[in-house]
């Protein structure tokens, strides 16, 4: 079976979980059609600027501080930036302190994580590629991995706190400094022998699954309905995969991600499998620690995952949480990091930025309910990210143009809507919706602009449709890109 080098970012995107604050009815100053939800009982909150004379044009409560959901990326990008630059890399090693004779280790390999959020099957195989350059054919010892920076993380939401036990997503992946392929599990399905007949399921990442598959899918006649379900089950330290549904018999096949359970035990069992294929034999099994290598390990192999830009292009076109909080746990730095200190690494960042008042942040990825901030706050750091010149182009290349991003629900407003903005959006659903959107615009005389809105609901019901927020906010920012 060929090795898997890619993993699908779109399935890894989606959260959910949000809290707000009461506040009075909004004031519309500007943002004419999207005040009219505050009608309807949610709370608004809007502002758009211009970046080169900070002249207001328009503005609906800009102080509020309500939930932004996926627009606390925004800050993580801007502080990854700040800290790190756009060139910077991971660097994933292997280490031992054993000795080598006759391509034999004695001794535990020891797989370092660094916290890399894109660590995939490529760079845990060009690793394996490194022992066996090196002539080592036997390990023996074990394969131990370290996630000393980070993990288990202690969960801080309801989606993340259940996904130790049952997983229906991937975007509750667990953190880990040693995950890999966003933590996540990936299954194939393909069609079975004839109509009626089981479905066949692979790993798409081992030889040998390390997972437990229940399947539960029937291939029904060629045309027909391709209709998968899939969850992950937790019991006595196994993942069981539980895919049900239908596949139709002409169809090619097709993925399916669901979080695992213990994103440092996959790697391992993952990398144990590349070895195996290698040649490479591990008598030990596989253990994790949480306890860095001692100075003593001896470097075998190291790999240097993609840098900073790419990762945050990545992390902010598909609202990816796990990659978000991998940054945000990054920013710590030192042992057993937590998503409340990476938060608080964030507020210190926005703390420097002129004019951003008040922040909390309990990670960068805004699928904890607890994040806050404010449209004065966002403006702010757009403005000062705008700033930035040898900074500014890898932070726009994250937002989405509406004519053409990869996320298509944006695709909607009129022609300059579309070409003329760059948008970052967030969604949560429960316990009370949340539609956000922010980022910057272009005048139709070339001048930039920043804006932010954010409406939150004040309970779960009425729900909160995106087009019901996108629709009039391209209505009232294409008539103030066309008045400037």
């Amino acid at each position: 079976m060929p090795l898997r080098f890619t993993r699908s970012l779109r399935g890894l995107a989606i959260a959910a979980g949000a809290t707000l604050v009461a506040t009075g009815p909004a004031q519309a100053a500007g943002f004419d059609n999207l005040t009219r939800l505050a009608d309807k009982g949610f709370i608004v909150s809007a502002q758009a600027r211009m970046l080169d004379t900070g002249e207001t044009l328009a503005s609906v409560d800009p102080g509020l501080q309500l939930t932004p959901a996926s627009l606390s990326k925004l800050y993580i990008a801007g502080a990854a930036l700040d800290r790190f630059g756009p060139q910077y890399r991971f660097s994933t090693r292997l280490r031992s302190t054993g000795s080598i004779n006759d391509g034999v280790l004695t001794g535990d390999l020891v797989l370092e994580g660094s916290g890399d959020p894109a660590l995939t099957s490529e760079e845990l195989w060009r690793l394996t590629e490194e022992l066996r350059f090196r002539g080592i054919r036997r390990i023996e010892g074990r394969l131990l991995v370290s996630q000393w920076r980070f993990g288990p993380v202690p969960c801080i939401s309801t989606d993340r706190c259940n996904a130790s036990r049952r997983s229906s997503n991937a975007y509750d992946a667990l953190l880990s400094s040693a995950a890999s392929n966003y933590a996540s599990w990936c299954v194939k399905v393909m069609p079975g022998a004839g109509s009626q007949a089981p479905a066949r399921l692979a790993s798409c990442d081992t030889t040998q699954p390390t997972e437990i598959f229940d399947n539960q899918v029937t291939t029904v006649a060629a045309g027909g309905k391709n209709a998968l379900n899939a969850r992950r089950t937790t019991s006595n330290g196994r993942d069981t995969l539980v895919v049900s549904g239908t596949i139709a018999a002409d169809s090619q096949p097709r993925s399916i991600y669901r979080a695992v359970s213990n994103p440092a035990l996959y790697t391992g069992e993952l990398m144990r499998d590349m070895l195996a294929r290698a040649g490479i034999a591990v008598t030990g099994g596989v253990d994790i620690t949480t306890t860095a290598p001692p100075s003593s390990a001896v470097q075998l192999g190291s790999v240097e995952g993609k840098p900073m830009q790419e990762l945050l292009t990545r992390m902010l076109n598909y609202s990816n949480n796990f990659m978000a909080d991998q940054l945000t746990l990054a920013l710590v730095g030192g042992s057993q990091a937590t998503l409340r200190q990476g938060g608080a690494k964030l507020e210190t960042f926005a703390s420097a930025i002129p004019g951003h008042g008040p922040l909390t942040l309990y990670s960068g990825s805004g699928l904890t309910s607890q994040n806050r901030t404010s449209v004065n706050g966002l403006i702010a750091l757009l403005d000062s990210m705008y700033h930035r010149p040898a900074l500014f182009p890898t932070f726009v290349a994250g937002l989405q143009a509406p004519a053409n991003g990869p996320m298509r629900f944006i695709r909607r407003g009129s022609e300059t809507f579309r070409n003329h903005v760059m948008v970052k959006t967030g969604t949560l659903n429960n316990p009370v919706p949340v539609r956000a959107i922010s980022g910057y615009f272009r005048t139709q005389t070339g001048r930039w602009g920043a804006f932010a809105v954010m409406v939150n609901g004040r309970a779960a019901v009425p729900y909160l449709s995106w087009p019901q927020v996108l629709d009039p906010v391209a209505e009232d920012l294409t008539a103030m890109i066309e008045r400037n």
